[in-house]
């Protein structure tokens, strides 16, 4: 409900505070008395258009604020959650219009959009006067109020999870397509490289004993000459084994004399050892033109690969490992893609199932609804007028079809859409014959009449104030007039 309303320097009201109660509200005065421009201060907090005429002359800014009792409003409270909005049972709604032409907005004093209070706006405040029935023509509110009317508003809301769950996991199938699709250059780089590099299958190491085997081969010749010099030399000591026996020939104990045998014996060993070293390293050493070519062959290709793919010849073993593992993770998408479509498949099933029911229950609540409201149109003057509910089947959030109000005023006619057939008064009374139906079973916003009374007396203006008085009773009505 409406608690307060503040206005200060709108249009011709310097200062005004209005206290409004709940149940019944009649605001009334004549001609030029100022009622409108309460219609006007609401609908500035409902996110109307900002003018600087609504600034009263003089002054330098206009500020309206109201303060609303949303604890019954629960979808109202879980969207201001969301948005970090939400401080306790009361809202307060505040738009401040600059001379320079600037207008803010402010929800619970944190600053909004004014289309951020266009979507809350129909939750809080309903306006009805000549030609103007917000709430009434919005599908989504005639779509609630008919699940309020048949108690399916819980199911409702899981056929609105369920169609959220089925659209998300929708889009994580686009965009892994979408991600596959501009991978998929990638992919056949990858098989291509390596379909290369294994090909040319590098071993772990191979690099480093190839460089050595052909350093080795590049300069056998130069190597076998060296070692048959070396060999030469080796031969050469002769005089040095009969030096070693003339020194065994003394006859002298002397540790200096004995320490100098004992080193020309292990010099001799050592030279012995090197000599059958060098021996068996001159058999690894073989001048093999073609062992040479094909080596060199083989550095060629893989230091060419390398630079292929700029890297380090040692490191191109590794590289087939890593490329690998990049593959892999395409394939790792494809399989996810076929784990989401078959869960695309379950989650589409389940909404089609919540929302089939949720169709029966409506399509049988419907009827009911139709003559409760046809009812109403009657006792409000409307004698030859009926309402009914026209389904249209479309896929949305909301189950597997959309409802359009039809009514008429007259039988010869067809029934067409409220706005078309009725005239404003007729419009005025069909709106609040609806009203009366739905206040009985969904908690609806404030309702505003404006002018409800107009062409209406004698018995009927009786039943349009005793049905209004009933109508309270469940929501807080205002009636201009």
């Amino acid at each position: 409900m409406l608690k307060h309303l503040t206005l200060q320097n709108f249009i011709l009201v310097e200062s005004l505070d209005i206290e409004f109660a709940a149940g019944l509200t009649a605001i009334t005065g004549e001609s030029g008395a100022g009622k409108s421009i309460l219609l006007s201060a609401l609908g500035l907090l409902l996110g109307d258009r900002a003018d600087t005429d609504a600034i009263r002359p003089g002054a330098g800014k206009a500020d309206v604020t109201a303060t609303f009792d949303i604890d019954r409003l629960h979808s109202l409270r879980s969207s201001l959650d969301e948005a970090d909005l939400l401080d306790g049972d009361e809202l307060i709604v505040r738009r401040v219009i600059s001379r320079q032409g600037r207008s803010r907005a402010f929800v619970n004093g944190i600053p909004v959009t004014a289309q951020f209070l266009r979507q809350i706006g129909q939750t809080l405040v309903d306006i009805h006067g000549q030609n103007e029935h917000q709430r009434l023509s919005d599908r989504a509110s005639q779509l609630s109020m008919l699940d309020d009317f048949a108690d399916q508003t819980e199911q409702a809301g899981r056929v609105r999870e369920a169609h959220a769950a089925w659209q998300n996991c929708m889009k994580k199938i686009e965009a892994l397509r979408t991600a596959q699709s501009q991978s998929a250059d990638r992919k056949d780089l990858l098989l291509y490289q390596l379909e290369e590099l294994r090909d040319l299958a590098v071993a772990e190491g191979e690099f480093i004993q190839l460089e050595i085997d052909h350093k080795r081969l590049a300069q056998a010749r130069d190597i076998l000459g060296r070692l048959e010099q070396a060999a030469s030399v080796f031969e050469q000591t002769d005089d040095l084994r009969h030096t070693l026996r003339e020194l065994d020939d003394i006859d002298d104990a002397h540790p200096t004399l004995q320490s100098a045998r004992d080193s020309l014996q292990a010099a001799l060993a050592l030279i012995d050892d090197s000599a059958k070293d060098l021996r068996h390293y001159e058999n690894q050493v073989v001048v093999d033109p073609q062992a040479f070519a094909e080596t060199e062959a083989r550095l060629s290709a893989i230091i060419s690969m390398a630079r292929k793919h700029k890297l380090d010849p040692l490191h191109l073993h590794e590289h087939v490992a890593t490329l690998t593992d990049e593959l892999a993770t395409f394939e790792d998408d494809d399989s996810q893609l076929v784990a989401l479509e078959e869960s695309l498949r379950n989650l589409e099933s389940d909404f089609h199932d919540l929302a089939e029911s949720l169709s029966r229950a409506r399509r049988q609540a419907a009827p009911k609804f139709c003559a409760e409201v046809t009812h109403f149109m009657q006792l409000l003057g409307i004698s030859r007028g009926s309402f009914d509910m026209v389904f249209e089947p479309t896929i949305s959030e909301r189950g597997h079809e959309r409802v359009a109000f039809h009514v008429t005023t007259n039988p010869d006619f067809d029934a067409g859409p409220l706005n078309q057939i009725a005239s404003g008064g007729e419009q005025t009374r069909i709106a609040l014959a609806i009203q009366i139906v739905a206040a009985q079973h969904s908690a609806l916003p404030c309702l505003i009449l404006d002018e409800a009374d107009v062409g209406v007396g004698g018995t009927t203006a009786d039943t349009v104030g005793r049905l209004l008085r009933d109508l309270a009773v469940h929501t807080q009505v205002i009636c201009i007039t």
